[in-house]
């Protein structure tokens, strides 16, 4: 499984920079950036708080949603750091680590535990369905959506393997 996350936040931040560098072709003036702002910024907010968690550190979060939203070149930056960290950080887990349970609160103040793979679990699913919000944007506004899927990125990142020119 660890072979399997690590793979999984590498498509994390494929999928991601592809969806911002699509979004940002669009321009501010496009009436699906705003949209796509709100759902990543609030994706994004959700990685930072669990990159927290992982860590059993404290965070500034007292809400899964920004109560200003920010330009998109700043989330694209800040969108990619944390990716970054993401893939980072799961390249030094083993199965022990990846198995621990970590206690911590939820924003809205509830009690949550979880194993640490089921957090990182948690960071792919949440993004995936947030990115396929704002690729239905997208469709719904006659913009084709990013190519983000985990088919595709597996043939770019692993062309040799997967019978394709590199």
């Amino acid at each position: 499984m660890h072979h399997t996350l690590q793979r999984l936040f590498h498509y994390k931040a494929w999928a991601n920079a592809e969806l911002l560098d699509r979004l940002a072709a669009l321009g501010e003036d496009s009436p699906i950036v705003p949209l796509a702002i709100r759902a990543l910024s609030h994706t994004y907010i959700v990685d930072r708080i669990f990159a927290a968690h992982l860590r059993r550190q404290p965070h500034a979060y007292d809400s899964a949603n920004a109560s200003e939203m920010p330009a998109l070149a700043q989330l694209d930056a800040d969108m990619r750091a944390s990716d970054r960290e993401y893939v980072d950080y799961v390249a030094t887990l083993d199965r022990a680590q990846l198995e621990e349970r970590i206690d911590f609160t939820f924003t809205d103040g509830k009690p949550g535990s979880m194993a640490r793979e089921e957090m990182l679990m948690h960071v792919i699913t949440h993004g995936v369905g947030h990115r396929g919000q704002v690729s239905a944007i997208m469709l719904f506004d006659s913009v084709p959506p990013a190519k983000d899927g985990f088919t595709t990125w597996l043939h770019e990142a692993e062309a040799p393997a997967r019978r394709r020119a590199a």
